[in-house]
């Protein structure tokens, strides 16, 4: 290319900087030369970004914490522009990360710089309105879901452009390694029975909600060993208070995927480790509990059929799903029963799996295919 591309890059979670990893080593492929700044995490830093802020800085969740750290929020933004009009980027790229971003969108639109939007805010789900605004800001919309293609299209006569899964890939990479991942029992010794995987989330509050449950089925399954996938944003301890009374549960940090690689069935917390779980393959329930009036507001102001990314990708019930006052010790135990050795279940499942895999397969390679349209638009 005759002249250095720039590209700015804002990503503001964990899943988003693992996304914008893949996208800047993707970018660098095609653009030898590009020269990327980014918010985000170390894998956009490992892969060739210089990093302006880490997303540990921003990630601010839940309404009263927005408002708490507004001053911050602010701030970041404020500074954020200022960063972009000194860059000069010939294309600015936002992943998900909607709160923030759609803010620095409608701002980048008016300096007129391009903007790309990489994984699409869940408006299909809630705050829908902002679709109309979306449209105005955003130059080229890439998707990341099937079913979004034609949400746009159908509903907001959007032209969006679908590339596959970025998950796809990654996974597909774990999985052609080995897991060195040795999981001990609770007295430390070198765990022999099979494993059954507990992913509670990566928030404190929803984790007080949903571990205790867990846990609780750990004593229905004498033969098997509970493994209770740690959040890296957490310590060890919060962990143990939950789990020291259970002798079939022990705990792993920051090792999710080749915990799932070891295990016969899993119990997941809703949001993308329920997509991560059926992409390796492991039967699960999905489990939901947030907070009496949380659950109550979400009801009336979410729109879809299901909660898991898997069965609304399917548009079926491919996993169980366990809301609210649902999601109790009996009826999971129950549900953990049947995946463990119900074969018809079994059988259903695998089946689905593989269909989900081929739907989200079928863009090719996300990242590479993204970054072929951002190159394109920054040209």
């Amino acid at each position: 290319m005759s002249q250095q591309k720039k590209y700015y890059i804002i990503a503001g979670e964990a899943s988003g900087d693992l996304h914008g990893g893949n996208l800047i080593h993707a970018i660098k492929q095609q653009d030898t030369s590009a020269h990327i700044r980014c918010w985000g995490g170390d894998k956009m830093q490992a892969a060739g970004g210089v990093l302006v802020k880490h997303y540990l800085d921003l990630a601010f969740m839940g309404f009263i914490e927005v408002v708490k750290n507004l001053g911050t929020i602010l701030k970041n933004l404020k500074f954020c522009k200022q960063d972009i009009l000194a860059f000069k980027p010939d294309v600015l790229v936002l992943i998900d990360y909607p709160g923030f971003n759609l803010r620095i969108a409608k701002w980048a639109k008016e300096q007129q710089i391009k903007v790309v939007y990489y994984i699409s805010p869940q408006v299909w789900a809630w705050k829908e309105n902002r679709v109309k605004m979306m449209k105005q800001y955003i130059d080229e919309m890439i998707v990341i879901l099937p079913f979004e293609k034609s949400y746009f299209k159908d509903k907001w006569n959007w032209e969006v452009t679908y590339v596959g899964h970025p998950l796809i890939e990654e996974i597909a990479k774990k999985r052609a390694q080995q897991s060195d991942l040795i999981i001990n029992n609770a007295e430390g010794k070198k765990n022999t029975n099979p494993v059954i995987a507990l992913l509670p989330g990566s928030r404190k509050q929803e984790i007080e909600k949903k571990l205790p449950v867990m846990l609780e089925v750990s004593k229905a399954f004498p033969g098997y060993q509970f493994v209770v996938a740690q959040a890296p944003s957490l310590d060890s301890e919060f962990y143990h208070t939950y789990t020291e009374q259970y002798p079939n549960v022990s705990i792993v940090n920051n090792r999710t995927y080749d915990l799932l690689m070891q295990s016969k069935a899993a119990l997941v917390t809703s949001g993308t480790a329920t997509l991560e779980t059926a992409l390796f393959g492991i039967p699960e329930v999905v489990c939901y509990k947030g907070s009496e009036i949380s659950y109550q507001i979400a009801k009336r102001v979410i729109s879809i059929k299901y909660i898991s990314l898997v069965n609304l990708i399917m548009d079926k019930e491919v996993v169980k799903e366990l809301i609210q006052q649902e999601m109790n010790v009996a009826n999971l135990t129950t549900e953990l029963d049947k995946l463990l050795n119900d074969a018809g279940r079994q059988q259903r499942i695998r089946q689905d799996y593989a269909q989900l895999q081929n739907i989200l397969g079928a863009g090719g390679d996300a990242s590479a295919k993204a970054a072929a349209i951002i190159i394109a638009l920054a040209s």
